[in-house]
């Protein structure tokens, strides 16, 4: 039910919301042909970054015993993703490596920088957090070295042996840890992150597919209120008192608010409309304000094909359309905008189900038609990543550098075009018009208004010459 269109388009917002914000982890280099205070000040630099290990309870790969050996260290420090990230960047290791083979300056600024870092309010607040994330870790680690580890007597006796010396060094190597630290996002995180934004996005257009299909009993539930209301008015009228209540004796809407599929994702997915009751009453005075009520209401006789199709129309002409619904799901979800043209389909269609088949039981759409549409998003993402730098060369290879500068590139064009790139060589049975057409469509959407044009262009090219390396055998 959540189909192909709809899962492109999340690929293509989250892999240009992940590619704009990841960030790469990078060690300063050594400073060439430094003055004395810049040499010292990078040496102080290096030696704080594998302080944050040693305070973590690691080694740092230095020969003698950690001067914490035997010391409980919290998991919140030694488990932590900065430390882990720190611990398995490659450029640390090569540093680690190098430092193995030298006097360890700081061994005797470890212990009391400890017991100082693990008395301060910053550490029992950080401990006391039930969620670690990097975020956390790099706050707590960007407040505590220039307030615990610089002021450290030991830290600055350990440092002073050093001949080069200086307390502008000094504060600066710290400041240049913190700098690191703080401009540090680690892309394995950040992936995890965006591949789980993805798949909760597909869930939140499930949602709204039930959300939207709940809408009918709920309006129906208002009518009913309406009309008892009116019944015990003081003066009430012959209409107030003997009302036509052909809709609140629709069947459609309890059937698809109690059937089986519909309770079962209730009890697993909770969700009501009871705080949005001015939208219902809003979309329920267009309704009976519109010519399909007012037809409905006044025809001789209905039945059940009658039924579905007065509430499909409904659906299709008040409801979908309303900007009362449209600000209702902005406050909900971001995505639901963006869902709802290809939710409110589904809805359509289910309401058509529902009527060609009076005599069975009420179903509703699954989430997916098949297993492989349901892994379709999370593998054509993680190839979309993988290979980004590859992809990003091919279409490059085909923009005329003389009218059209790569570095002018709109990014949301690269971004589709990287995403068919991925979709045309990973998945051999699905038609190159069908990719094409889908994401030039996806382009006119997201980005300018000759993006489509452009992708297109561009998107034949590669084509072209992928089937000429013979990397490319589909029609």
């Amino acid at each position: 039910m959540i189909n192909r269109v709809l899962i492109r388009i999340k690929v293509v917002q989250m892999l240009y919301s992940y590619l704009l914000t990841k960030s790469e982890f990078k060690i300063e280099p050594a400073p060439e042909s430094a003055t004395r205070d810049k040499r010292f000040a990078y040496t102080v630099y290096i030696d704080t970054l594998l302080m944050i290990l040693r305070l973590s309870g690691h080694n740092a790969g230095l020969r003698q015993l950690s001067p914490l050996a035997g010391h409980t260290i919290h998991p919140a420090l030694s488990s932590s993703k900065l430390v882990r990230a720190l611990r398995d960047d490659d450029q640390i290791k090569g540093i680690i490596v190098r430092k193995s083979e030298q006097t360890d300056e700081m061994s005797d600024a470890i212990s009391p920088i400890y017991f100082s870092l693990t008395e301060s309010s910053a550490y029992k607040n950080y401990i006391k957090s039930k969620n670690h994330e990097m975020a956390g870790d790099v706050k707590f680690w960007a407040a505590v070295l220039p307030t615990v580890v610089l002021k450290n007597e030991k830290f600055v006796e350990c440092a002073r042996r050093n001949p080069d010396f200086s307390i502008s060094g000094l504060e600066k190597g710290v400041d240049m840890a913190v700098a690191t630290l703080e401009s540090f996002s680690d892309n394995r995180y950040m992936l995890r992150d965006a591949s789980r934004s993805l798949t909760a996005s597909l869930d939140k257009a499930y949602e709204l597919y039930h959300a939207l299909l709940l809408l009918p009993a709920e309006i129906t539930a208002l009518r009913d209120v309406r009309i008892e209301a009116a019944r015990h008015k003081f003066l009430a009228t012959a209409e107030d008192l003997n009302p036509n209540t052909r809709m609140i004796e629709n069947p459609i809407p309890a059937k698809i608010a109690e059937c089986n599929d519909m309770t079962e994702y209730l009890k697993a997915n909770p969700f009501s409309w009871d705080n949005d009751l001015d939208m219902i009453q809003r979309l329920l005075d267009r309704i009976m304000e519109s010519k399909i009520y007012q037809d409905y209401m006044e025809a001789p006789s209905t039945d059940y094909q009658t039924d579905c199709e007065f509430w499909r129309s409904i659906m299709k002409n008040v409801i979908l359309p309303s900007d009362d619904l449209a600000e209702a799901l902005e406050s909900r979800s971001v995505y639901w905008n963006d869902d709802i043209e290809i939710m409110g389909t589904f809805v359509l269609k289910t309401l058509k189900r529902i009527a060609s088949s009076p005599e069975a039981p009420v179903s509703l759409l699954p989430k997916y038609k098949d297993d492989e549409d349901a892994r379709f998003g999370s593998e054509l993402f993680m190839n979309a990543v993988s290979n980004f730098d590859e992809y990003r060369s091919l279409v490059e290879k085909f923009i005329n550098s003389t009218s059209w500068d790569p570095e002018r590139l709109a990014f949301m064009d690269l971004v589709v075009m990287v995403t068919a790139i991925a979709e045309l060589l990973s998945y051999p049975l699905i038609p190159i018009p069908v990719t094409l057409n889908e994401y030039i469509e996806i382009a006119n959407s997201y980005s300018t208004s000759r993006s489509g044009q452009f992708v297109n262009g561009i998107l034949y090219s590669v084509i072209n010459h992928l089937r000429e390396e013979g990397r490319l055998n589909k029609n």
